[in-house]
């Protein structure tokens, strides 16, 4: 497979899944638009990795028009398009119903929705025939035992699939591909923050593989979509996870945040 002088443009991709996609894609071939919100330095890593011929970071808040708008300028300015678009920046605070306040609503609903929405308006005008935009979803939504704290943000991400369905219908005409992955627990540092081995022993138990999946294997997913194999896939959720969805969740009281060592907010997947 290879993604030859193809430009990708990958929000939160300073870390986690994000930073595996631009490395995969990097040794594809790629050229790579490291988006990143605050670690400078993590950016920056990655852009001397790939090589600062082939990849830029630019830092931008996801969440505002206004910077995505830059973001999307920046990238056309030194690669002259954008080929493929991976929305992956998104946060997560675990709140129920009840202790879910206006500010906590409006946060994750202007990072994880509004702005992969108008990041796509923005980088349209630039996107060629034979372009890819590529969602991150969660196998949360797919989920028989669902924590109530999941409540924000799993309203979020059914969003981005609701978004995923549409756009692929729309954007068709102008050959553009739109699809979503849906990964499952994945070994990001973000992940492993604030889990107790208890916690992800009891996740684990829930693969069939008896382990937690890898930003390098969402990674190849991310790849698979983003060139020439994928051409007759759209408008689909691949979710990229055994977890549940095999009905292997272990046989006791369901999960529940604690188990899950969710208490924490994603910044950067």
């Amino acid at each position: 497979m290879s993604l030859q002088d193809k430009v990708i443009l990958i929000t939160g991709g300073s870390k986690g899944i994000g930073k595996a996609i631009a490395l995969d894609a990097a040794a594809q071939g790629a050229k790579i638009v490291v988006n990143y919100s605050s670690d400078a330095s993590a950016a920056d890593e990655v852009v001397k990795t790939v090589g600062s011929d082939r990849a830029i970071a630019v830092r931008a808040d996801g969440s505002k028009t206004v910077e995505l708008q830059k973001l999307v300028d920046v990238t056309v300015d030194k690669f002259g398009k954008i080929d493929v678009l991976i929305p992956n920046a998104a946060i997560m605070h675990m709140r129920t119903v009840e202790n879910t306040t206006e500010e906590d609503f409006d946060q994750m609903f202007n990072t994880n929705v509004k702005g992969p929405y108008f990041l796509v308006q923005k980088a349209l005008p630039h996107m060629p025939e034979g372009g890819r935009i590529i969602f991150l979803s969660t196998t949360v939504l797919a989920s028989s035992s669902l924590p109530p704290p999941y409540l924000l943000y799993a309203s979020t991400k059914g969003s981005i699939e609701q978004m995923t369905k549409y756009m692929a219908k729309d954007l068709a005409k102008k050959g553009i591909n739109v699809n979503a992955i849906a990964p499952g627990p994945t070994g990001t540092d973000l992940f492993y923050k604030g889990k107790t081995e208890e916690m992800l022993k009891n996740i684990t138990a829930s693969s069939p593989y008896n382990r937690i999946g890898t930003p390098e294997e969402i990674a190849s997913v991310a790849i698979f979509l983003s060139g020439k194999e994928s051409s007759w896939v759209t408008g689909q959720i691949i979710r990229d996870s055994h977890v549940q969805r095999l009905g292997l969740t272990p046989s006791r009281q369901p999960l529940d945040a604690r188990d899950l060592g969710c208490s924490f907010t994603i910044l950067e997947i």
